[in-house]
This record gives structure tokens, sequence and C-alpha cells, in this order.
């Protein structure tokens, strides 16, 4: 008789793995990547905050003398980089805009190589009191898509851009 039942119950591990396991690997790898998505968007919010910081303590009257405190955005996207620990620098696009809306663009890495002369914010910007805003955005590509076929193009599938703006006043 037990060599009957045994055969009966054949499979059984299978399905129970089938119908417990399977969602649990989903359930564990949806934790990591939005834990994942939760670092680098904070990451990202504390670098843009970390160089917003530093350009409005060098923005007081910096442009007369005596005082030789003058930044410029090569210098602020070099403390971005450094306070933006994980994220990589080409994919990291970053905005200076000026209280008069002026816009500068670039992605860390070019701020960092081709904005090394001049100074921001710039004359008649960097009086006390005036507000600076520096914003960054940052594509997250989630794995998570993997499990939803279909879910959109192969390149842009599970693709986010998280964003961050830090808007300061420039300290007296």
């Amino acid at each position: 008789m037990s060599g009957h039942r045994k055969i009966r119950c054949r499979g059984n591990t299978l399905v129970e793995f089938t119908l417990v396991g399977i969602p649990l690997m989903f359930l564990l790898i949806s934790i990591f990547e939005v834990s994942r998505g939760m670092w680098q968007y904070h990451s990202l919010a504390y670098a843009v905050k970390a160089g917003a910081r530093y350009a409005v303590v060098h923005g007081q009257d910096c442009t007369v003398s005596p005082n030789n405190c003058t930044v410029n955005i090569s210098q602020i996207a070099t403390v971005i980089r450094r306070a933006g620990v994980g994220l990589d620098p080409n994919r990291l696009s970053v905005k200076f805009t000026t209280p008069a809306g002026v816009a500068t663009t670039c992605t860390l890495n070019n701020c960092i190589a081709n904005y090394t002369s001049g100074y921001w914010p710039p004359s008649g910007a960097n009086s006390p009191g005036r507000n600076l805003k520096i914003s960054g955005t940052y594509p997250f590509q989630s794995a998570i898509m993997m499990f939803w076929p279909g879910a959109g193009r192969a390149s842009a599938a599970g693709l986010y851009t998280f964003s961050a703006v830090s808007r300061e006043s420039i300290q007296f």
C-alpha cells in the first residue's frame, strides 16, 4: 500500500516550490531593487544639496576685492561628485540656475572638465539673500522589469529618471 501512496504523492515538492519559491524569489529581488533605487535617489538628493550649500557659502560678495573665495561650476560639480557616492558621473545630469533664470546644464564629468573658467554664481547674482538653484537628474534601470515581458522597449524598459532640486540663499 505504501508504494502506491508514494507514486501518488510524487511531484508535490515541485508544485510546492513553484507556488511558494518563485513568488519568494520575486519578493526578494523586488526588495533589493527598491532599496537600490532609494539609495540612488537619496545619494542624488544629498549630492545636489551639498553642491548648493557649497555654492551659497562661497557666493557672498566673493568677487569684491580683497575677497578671493569665488568658485566655478567645476568646483561645485566636484563637491557633488564626492557627495554622490555610487552615482555614475557620466549619467548624472546637473543644472545650475542663477536667480535671473539663466541655466547651465551638463553631465557631471562634463561640468568638472569643461567649466573651469569664470565663476558661479555670476556677478550680480552673488549678493547675500539671492537664491540659487541646483538640480540633478539620474536614470535608474530596474532589474524588476525582466519579470514583466512587453513592458516597453528593450532599451528603455524599467528606466526611471530620479530628480532632485536644491534651492539655497546666499549666506551673509
